[in-house]
């Protein structure tokens, strides 16, 4: 282990944290920085580039755990543990509501569309759509969607807190993040633009994507881990803690700033970020 190796490790957790809940798509970005930059067989060297992905994306899972960890005191019911008042839900931010509370069911019919489409088309989506050609479809239709949404979304939000979704918007919402499993479209891009779209304000939509994150995230990278073990070894663990580090510190700063952001500037400014990347990519890769 040198310093150069350790630099590749925070370079990537850098790309993984910042834009792992942007909604820019963290997966197009990995694909684009890995087939235009680094290379991953080439740049990551001895170590493998799908277990190292994976470590790092459990920095980003432990990211939203920080940020949203009253929240899932509460789904999971253990309030109690924590004293809260009887009758008191304790929220994301700290602050109490005796109203309406988000339950486990409303993010479990979330999950499930995508969910299940992704587990029949997994195969054909890895075999076909993880190309640098796909992600750019993919990153110019979900700044599309974005631009759209923010056109035609209503003037005044039903939904202002997370608290207040009914499950035909979770089901709304799940049911449009199915757009994500297109390489590149973003998961975030698509259940805020869906949220938005359907009478969510932008800061309850992006409450909802990130708690749904934590359980499709650490999913998918307990089965990859499981796949991946043999890989683990005393030489490469600390390539993998200094990239975990990273993508939870870059994470952890991208989730805190972007929250306080989305309801000021809405989705169209990363809209045009996107398309403006997807004109750049284009000029570099066929010009």
């Amino acid at each position: 282990m040198n310093f150069i190796e350790l630099i590749k490790a925070v370079i990537l957790g850098f790309v993984e944290g910042m834009t792992e809940f942007a909604p820019v798509s963290s997966t197009g970005h990995m694909i684009l920085v890995d087939d235009m930059w680094l290379k991953s067989e080439e740049f990551l060297g001895k170590y493998p580039a799908n277990t190292f992905k994976v470590v790092i994306q459990l920095g980003s899972i432990l990211a939203v755990v920080v940020v949203f960890w009253r929240r899932f005191i509460d789904l999971l019911g253990l309030n109690r543990l924590f004293k809260s008042s009887a009758g008191v839900h304790v929220q994301s931010d700290g602050s109490q509501s005796s109203q309406g509370r988000l339950k486990l069911t409303h993010v479990i019919v979330g999950l499930l569309p995508a969910g299940v489409l992704g587990v029949l088309f997994e195969d054909y989506i890895d075999e076909y759509l993880f190309t640098t050609e796909t992600v750019l479809i993919g990153l110019l239709a979900g700044a599309v969607f974005m631009i759209a949404s923010d056109l035609f979304r209503p003037q005044q939000p039903k939904i202002e807190s997370v608290d207040q979704m009914t499950y035909k918007q979770a089901l709304i919402v799940g049911l449009v993040q199915c757009l994500s499993l297109w390489p590149g479209f973003s998961r975030s891009g698509a259940t805020i633009s869906g949220g938005v779209l359907f009478g969510m304000s932008h800061r309850s939509a992006s409450d909802f994507t990130f708690i749904m994150a934590v359980p499709i995230m650490a999913g998918a990278s307990f089965l990859s881990l499981v796949k991946n073990w043999q890989y683990f070894s005393m030489d490469a663990l600390p390539f993998f803690i200094v990239g975990f580090i990273s993508a939870f510190v870059f994470a952890l700063l991208s989730i805190r700033f972007f929250l306080k952001l989305i309801n000021r500037i809405k989705l169209i400014p990363f809209a045009i970020y996107r398309i403006v990347l997807v004109a750049v990519i284009f000029i570099f890769l066929y010009f």
